[in-house]
């Protein structure tokens, strides 16, 4: 009887026991989500276009910033993913400086991006070397909305799994700029060859695309020690998709997304909130039209439902084979480097003086008066910049942020060289300081290449590769 007595104990014991114990001394892994409402009021300038931006008349969907908060008992980061097409560093930083007024967490734990939809209105500033005095009523909002949605995600850490993984989608990324056939005219708004061009149609001339892609999906997983899924956060390298309706604002197809990952995991109504989000990579040569056959025509938003549902069922897919952690080891870098901001050439210069001085003058090359007033700009500018870069590890997981619109060759490189695998890159991380091509991408012109488009010196992304590698190996 005594030992059937000291058994009943025994089981009653390890049924007091919690299946997800912590081994004794080892603080649970904690996660939090939540999103914070940033959508601007109607009026304001779509921007992302050639010519003055249109005023939003119509909010097709709601933006959002996306936020996720991790804390492994010893370190606690925030990333957040807002829907917009450029937010400055200086509100992004105001938006931080909030945070840790409130809850102690560091500055540089927080990564906050811009996914780069082009029917949102800007929080940058018209030159982003030189910010104004004064924040707009719009950047003010965004960066106390950031704040509020990273502090929501804080209120509702809970201990958590995580997880990650990568899933291939390669028919929905094109490099955008291809290589013309020997003869075909091509100049920049300066005069000046080029031997590519952005976006060229169905062109009888176009010879090949001048860049590679990266198809790879990557994402980070978290659900709830039950097994109930919590929050997703993905990267792609598409620039984003466009077909909205005339004078929308939307989230595009990063919106899309969030949504369509919440319904095929069968996550709505719950409390708190799942919270899905796609990053995005590095696709400052990248978008969704393949160039070598006919586009076909599509009602307005159905290309980003197509785009969105492909990419949602693959990492979906992915997901029923993720293997949970109960423990992820964070850590963060933080560096800011200074590159030197790219001048006019001395023709370049005289140039655009002379198209300024002739106001009734029309352009002789492509986008020519816009371009000489660019010219002008930059060489008012300072003659150095200091951008954030970051560097994160969740786990075995690698993940880069960069501050410019990102050519893909810079993100296949950074995922190949990184010693955390897999890694990716969230670009138009902590502020957005135009295009970052590659060297011998410059060497070839075309539009991102152009001044004014660009805004750094030529090996700007040579010495950000360096760094972040750099920063990775510390973590590693």
């Amino acid at each position: 009887m005594k030992r059937f007595a000291l058994l009943i104990v025994m089981v009653s014991l390890l049924l007091a026991v919690p299946v997800a114990a912590q081994p004794p001394g080892e603080k649970p892994f904690l996660a939090g989500v939540a999103t914070s409402n940033i959508t601007p009021w109607l009026g304001g300038g779509l921007v992302g276009n050639f010519g003055t931006p249109p005023p939003a008349k119509h909010v097709h969907d709601e933006l959002h910033a996306r936020c996720f908060v991790l804390d492994d008992g010893t370190t606690r980061i925030a990333l957040v993913v807002c829907d917009n097409i450029y937010i400055s560093r200086e509100v992004l930083d105001d938006a931080k400086r909030q945070l840790t007024e409130a809850t102690g967490l560091p500055a540089d734990r927080v990564l906050i991006s811009g996914t780069h939809t082009h029917s949102s209105v800007s929080a940058r500033w018209s030159n982003p070397l030189q910010p104004a005095k004064e924040f707009t009523e719009y950047q003010r909002f965004i960066a106390h909305r950031i704040s509020d949605g990273v502090r929501c995600a804080i209120n509702n850490l809970q201990p958590a799994r995580v997880a990650w993984s990568t899933v291939d989608l390669p028919g929905q990324v094109f490099c955008r700029r291809w290589l013309m056939k020997p003869g075909t005219e091509l100049l920049n708004p300066f005069g000046e060859p080029d031997q590519v061009k952005m976006n060229p149609g169905n062109s009888p001339n176009l010879l090949e695309p001048a860049g590679p892609v990266d198809p790879q999906i990557a994402f980070l997983a978290l659900e709830t020690l039950e097994g109930r899924p919590l929050g997703l956060l993905a990267n792609y390298s598409l620039h984003y998709v466009g077909g909205t309706g005339p004078n929308h604002i939307s989230a595009d197809y990063f919106g899309v997304f969030a949504d369509r990952v919440q319904e095929l995991l069968g996550a709505d109504r719950q409390d708190p909130p799942f919270v899905a989000a796609m990053s995005n990579g590095t696709s400052g040569n990248i978008n969704n039209i393949n160039y070598a056959v006919p586009y076909p025509k599509r009602q307005p938003y159905e290309q980003i439902r197509r785009v969105a549902d492909e990419c949602a069922q693959a990492v979906c897919r992915e997901y029923k084979a993720l293997a949970w952690q109960d423990q992820a080891r964070l850590d963060m870098r933080q560096r800011e480097l200074e590159l030197a901001v790219r001048k006019p050439t001395p023709a370049q210069l005289a140039h655009a003086q002379k198209v300024l001085s002739e106001p009734e003058r029309p352009d002789k090359f492509p986008h020519e008066r816009s371009y000489a007033q660019r010219a002008i700009e930059l060489q008012n500018s300072p003659d150095q910049v200091r951008v954030i870069l970051q560097a994160m590890r969740i786990g075995e997981l690698g993940i880069a942020a960069i501050p410019f619109e990102v050519f893909s060759e810079i993100g296949l490189e950074l995922k190949a060289r990184s010693p955390l695998k897999p890694s990716f890159t969230i670009e138009l991380a902590n502020g957005g300081y135009g295009y970052l091509p590659t060297p011998e991408q410059h060497e070839l012109g075309g539009y991102e290449t152009w001044l004014g488009t660009n805004k750094v010196e030529l090996q700007a992304s040579t010495k950000i590769v360096n760094a972040l590698l750099e920063m990775f190996a510390e973590l590693k």
